[in-house]
């Protein structure tokens, strides 16, 4: 059975269609999401489906990524300091929410269960992404 991301309702196709079509419109100007609501006419949603099922598509298909920023909202971009600096953000954020799992979650359950077999291979993989996570972060173009 496909992974979530890869099933896709005939509904969330059309929704990414309607969703591409107005950005397009919009080039080179982004727009925020609630301006992107108002353009495409779809509630948000379906906005939303649109835009999950809209990466999907642009990655089998090679067209350009699919960014948000807080200033320009969503656009198309294909110069690579504003897609690196899209990643490092995303990258950081994603390190945030695995820390906080870590200390707020794990690491309670791990003094609840020392020797829990789930939770010392949990607390390994977890450790590993995290380190891997903090190194692309700190990452700095030379």
């Amino acid at each position: 059975m496909p992974r979530v991301s890869e099933r896709r309702s005939a509904a969330s196709q059309r929704h990414a269609d309607t969703v591409r079509f107005v950005l397009f419109e919009a080039r080179p100007a982004g727009l925020a999401f609630n301006q992107l609501v108002r353009s495409s006419e779809l509630s948000p949603h379906q906005a939303r489906a649109g835009l999950a099922c809209l990466r999907d598509i642009i990655a089998e298909r090679g067209w350009p990524p699919l960014i948000w920023t807080r200033k320009d909202g969503y656009q198309f971009c294909t110069d690579p300091a504003e897609l690196q600096a899209y990643e490092v953000a995303v990258i950081r954020e994603k390190l945030t929410e695995i820390r906080r799992f870590i200390t707020g979650v794990v690491a309670p359950h791990a003094a609840l269960q020392p020797k829990g077999r789930w939770i010392k291979h949990l607390n390994t993989q977890l450790s590993s992404v995290e380190s891997t996570l903090d190194v692309i972060a700190d990452y700095i173009d030379a």
